[in-house]
């Protein structure tokens, strides 16, 4: 097959053995109409059409096949009805032929496209993964979960991030999302991640790693030209979780607030104050630290805003609160597939943004 199918779920792949056979329904069916009509009567197109449409949905034997059996339909039919060493029925032979060539042609061209796309998704899900590994999937009293999955219909490199780290100063996270996409976006990414796990282990406060964390990302945009020096900035919120279970403690830096979960309530952690992004200039509301209560049982909900601006049909905007009120679930990772499967189902088809999630459980 010229496209790839290890994409597709499992309706997907049944429908596209049906579709596969279309080629060959033309074939069959063209050759009946000809065969059974009078000779004034012709089925040419379809004989031209079949192998064309093998093209894309077919493999290399299949299509070539699909082109011999659409230039025997047509040679056999002409020698019925006796048209074959006339002039017509050679230059409608010459036509099924060139068709069937064409249709080759086309057929490997897809092949190298797809190739190439498979190694271009390939070497993107290996710089994701090298830059968000999966983080310990338990830290002291916290159970923690992430997902990371990317917009169908984007093939570049999403500029999501998010980090785990265990350090003298209890639990910290991050999540954040880098303005862009592609390498550029993966650079950002790469700088903000490593002052997060450097500052983590080294800045007794919340607000001291965010700030050593602007610095870094400022320092990268001075080296840079033009509007991407202007543009180079990463939304993010930094939660810490203390080591006692005392509270959660977090700084905003203009992304979208996580969601604080308790028995069936949900209610969203908006900052005190507002902030400006990463990477745009320290700035005094960039030292507030929010304090909130985080009992055990409570679960902290991080996401980017792949998450609230999923639309459905009619362009209404995702609303996790509203959807999640009252869900239970055994433990983070449920609760983020859970979330998947309900963003699936709203929008019902492709998202123009990645979404990246991180739960942490207080047990």
């Amino acid at each position: 097959m010229a496209s790839g199918g290890e994409d597709l779920t499992d309706e997907g792949r049944d429908v596209l053995r049906y579709v596969r056979l279309l080629p060959v329904v033309l074939l069959v069916g063209g050759f009946l109409v000809d065969y059974l009509t009078p000779a004034q009567f012709s089925a040419t197109a379809f004989y031209s059409v079949a192998p064309m449409l093998a093209a894309p949905l077919m493999s290399l034997p299949g299509t070539v096949l699909v082109g011999v059996g659409a230039i025997a339909a047509d040679a056999g039919i002409l020698a019925h009805f006796g048209y074959i060493g006339g002039p017509g029925g050679i230059s409608e032979l010459l036509s099924i032929c060139a068709v069937a060539v064409v249709a080759v042609f086309i057929n490997r061209l897809l092949h190298v496209r797809e190739v190439r796309l498979r190694s271009a998704r390939s070497v993107a899900a290996a710089v994701q993964r090298a830059v968000l590994p999966v983080p310990p999937r338990q830290v002291g009293l916290y159970r923690i979960a992430a997902r990371y999955e990317t917009a169908e219909a984007e093939a570049e490199i999403g500029g999501d991030l998010y980090a785990v780290q265990d350090t003298p100063y209890g639990l910290r996270c991050i999540m954040g999302d880098v303005r862009g996409k592609g390498m550029a976006a993966v650079e950002a990414a790469t700088v903000v991640l490593g002052a997060f796990r450097m500052a983590a282990d080294e800045e007794p406060t919340l607000a001291g790693v965010a700030a050593r964390m602007d610095r870094a990302l400022w320092r990268e945009a001075e080296r840079r030209e033009g509007m991407d020096r202007l543009e180079w900035f990463v939304t993010a919120v930094l939660a810490e979780f203390p080591a006692d279970g005392t509270g959660l403690r977090l700084v905003n830096r203009g992304h979208p607030p996580p969601l604080v979960l308790h028995q069936g309530a949900v209610r969203c952690a908006e900052p005190a104050g507002h902030a400006l992004p990463l990477g745009m200039g320290l700035c005094e509301a960039a030292d507030r630290v929010d304090t909130v209560p985080f009992p055990p049982g409570s679960t902290l909900l991080m996401h980017t805003d792949g998450v609230t601006e999923a639309r459905d049909a009619d362009g209404t905007f995702y609303d996790p609160v509203t959807r999640l009120d009252g869900v239970a679930f055994a433990g983070p990772a449920e609760l983020l597939d859970a979330l998947l499967d309900d963003v699936h189902a709203h929008t019902g088809g492709p998202r123009s943004d990645d979404m990246a999630l991180l739960a942490v459980c207080h047990f």
